[in-house]
C-alpha cells in the first residue's frame, strides 16, 4: 500500500488500478459515509427549494427566510462539536448512526409545522444531527482507508453533497409546482384541508425522513477503525501521553494544537460563508425575476451545476493525492471567486448552462480539502473533536451568509449580492497557505 506501489500501479494499469488496494470493509465505510453525507445534503437543501412557499405561507421577507435557514447552520456548529467529541469517546460508527436518525426525524417533523416557531425548533434540532454527520463520517473513512488514497476517498464522500443537491432539486421539481396557491387539498385519512402553497413544501419535508433507513445498513455491516480502537484502549488504560490527558475539547486548545484549531476554523468559516452565500440563494436566483427569472421550473437547472460539483469533489481528491492539498485548495477557491462574479451577472438560461457546471466544480469541489487536511493535522486522540469543532464552527459562522446576501439582494440585486461571495473565497485561499502540506502523512494516535 505504499505510495510508490500505488503510483506505479496506476501508471501501468490505468486510473482505477488503485481500487485493488481497498478491501471490503473499507468500501463499506465509504458507502456509509457517502450515503450519510448525500442524504444530509438532500435534507438540508430541501429547505432552499421550499423557501419561496414558506415565505409566502408565513409572510416572511427574504432576509427573514435567510435567517430561518441560518438557525440550522448555527445549530450545526454545536452538533458538529458535540458529535465530534462523542465519536472520540464512543466510536465513529455509533456517532454516525445517531446523527442520521436526528436529522432525518426532524426533517420529517418539519412537515407538520403549524407555525414558524415549531418550524424553527425542528430546524434547530435537525441542524445538530447534520453538523455531527460530517465529523463522524469523514473521520470514519479517513481512519479506515490507506494514507495514499485518503484524498480520493474524502473527495468521493464529499461528492455526495452534489448528489444530495440534485436529489433535492428533483424532488422539489416533481412536488412543489403541482400544488397551486389558492387550491385546497384534503389529506386522506386525516381529513385535513390545506392550501396548495402550504402542502407542497410539507410533502417535500416529509420525504426527508427516508435517510433514517440507512442506519440499519451501518449498524449491521460496519466496525470501528483499528486506529480508533487502539486509541480508545489506550485512553481507558490511561496509557495516552500527557497531551492526551483530559477532555478532548480542551486538548485541541492546548499549545500543540491550538494554532491548527484556530486556522482550520477560520478557513471553514470563510469558505462556508462563500458557499452558503451562493448556494442558499441559487434556487431563487434562477427562479425569481430579480435573477434569471425561470420561475420554479428553473430548479431543474441546478442539476447541471451539481453534476459539476460531483466531478469537482472527486477530481479534487485525485489531484490532491498527487500534487498536494494546499495548491489544489487554493486553485479551486480562486477559480470560484472569478466564476461567481460572471455567474452573478447572468441573465439567460444559456449563461447558466455554460457557467453552472464550472461553478459547481470549483464552488463545491474545494470541500474535499477539509477532511483530508484536518484528519492529517490532528491526532487520533482528538481527531473527531477537532474535525467536528473546526468544520462546524465554519457552519455556525456561515449562518450570517443567507441573511447578509438576502439583504444585499433586496437592496442592490443579485449581481452585488453574489459578488460579495467572491471576496470571501479569496480570503479563504489566503488562509489555506498558512496550513502545512500533509499529503501522504500517516495518521498519528498521539
Amino acid at each position: 500500500m505504499s505510495g510508490g506501489t500505488a503510483g506505479s500501479s496506476d501508471a501501468r494499469n490505468g486510473i482505477f488500478a488503485w481500487t485493488r488496494d481497498i478491501n471490503t470493509d473499507q468500501w463499506r465505510a465509504f458507502y456509509a459515509a457517502f450515503l450519510g453525507w448525500t442524504l444530509d445534503a438532500m435534507d438540508l437543501l430541501l429547505f432552499a427549494f421550499a423557501v419561496g412557499s414558506i415565505g409566502e405561507v408565513f409572510n416572511l421577507s427574504e432576509a427573514w427566510v435567510g435567517a430561518l435557514f441560518s438557525v440550522t447552520l448555527f445549530s450545526s456548529a454545536f452538533g458538529g462539536a458535540l458529535f465530534g467529541i462523542v465519536s472520540d469517546y464512543i466510536g465513529r460508527v455509533r456517532a454516525l448512526t445517531y446523527t442520521i436518525i436526528i436529522y432525518s426525524a426532524f426533517t420529517g417533523l418539519s412537515a407538520f409545522a403549524p407555525n414558524i416557531t415549531f418550524l424553527l425548533v425542528c430546524r434547530f434540532i435537525l441542524g445538530l444531527g447534520m453538523g455531527g454527520e460530517w465529523a463522524s463520517g469523514e473521520v470514519l473513512v479517513a481512519e479506515k482507508w490507506p494514507k495514499e488514497h485518503r484524498g480520493k476517498v474524502i473527495g468521493m464522500v464529499q461528492s455526495g453533497w452534489g448528489i444530495g443537491y440534485i436529489l433535492a432539486a428533483i424532488l422539489a421539481t416533481l412536488i412543489i409546482p403541482f400544488f397551486k396557491a389558492g387550491q385546497t387539498y384534503t389529506i386522506p385519512l386525516l381529513n385535513i384541508s390545506l392550501d396548495g402553497l402550504d402542502l407542497g413544501w410539507r410533502i417535500l419535508f416529509f420525504v426527508g425522513v427516508a435517510p433514517a433507513f440507512l442506519v440499519f445498513y451501518i449498524r449491521k455491516h460496519l466496525d470501528e477503525p483499528e486506529v480508533w480502537k487502539k486509541s480508545s484502549e489506550m485512553r481507558k488504560a490511561g496509557k495516552l501521553s500527557e497531551k492526551g490527558h483530559g477532555f478532548t475539547l480542551g486538548q485541541i486548545f492546548a499549545p500543540d494544537l491550538i494554532r491548527y484549531t484556530i486556522t482550520a476554523s477560520l478557513l471553514t468559516s470563510l469558505c462556508m460563508i462563500a458557499y452558503w452565500g451562493l448556494y442558499f440563494w441559487l434556487p431563487q436566483f434562477l427562479s425569481s425575476d430579480k435573477g434569471v427569472g425561470l420561475n420554479t421550473k428553473g430548479f431543474i437547472w441546478i442539476i447541471p451545476i451539481n453534476i459539476g460539483a460531483f466531478i469537482g469533489c472527486n477530481t479534487f481528491g485525485f489531484i490532491s493525492d498527487k500534487f498536494g492539498r494546499r495548491p489544489v485548495f487554493v486553485g479551486y477557491l480562486l477559480a470560484m471567486a472569478v466564476l461567481v462574479w460572471f455567474f452573478g451577472h447572468a441573465t439567460t438560461l444559456k449563461e447558466v448552462l455554460i457557467l453552472g457546471p464550472f461553478i459547481g466544480f470549483f464552488g463545491t469541489g474545494f470541500y474535499s480539502g477539509f477532511g483530508a487536511i484536518f484528519s492529517e493535522i490532528f491526532p487520533t486522540r482528538a481527531r473527531g473533536t477537532a474535525q467536528g469543532f473546526c468544520y462546524n464552527v465554519g457552519r455556525g459562522v456561515s449562518a450570517v451568509a443567507p441573511p447578509l446576501i438576502g439583504f444585499l439582494v433586496d437592496k442592490y440585486g443579485f449581481a452585488v449580492g453574489l459578488t460579495t461571495v467572491s471576496v470571501f473565497a479569496v480570503a479563504a485561499a489566503i488562509v489555506v497557505l498558512t496550513l502545512p502540506e500533509t499529503r501522504g502523512k500517516a495518521l498519528d494516535i498521539e
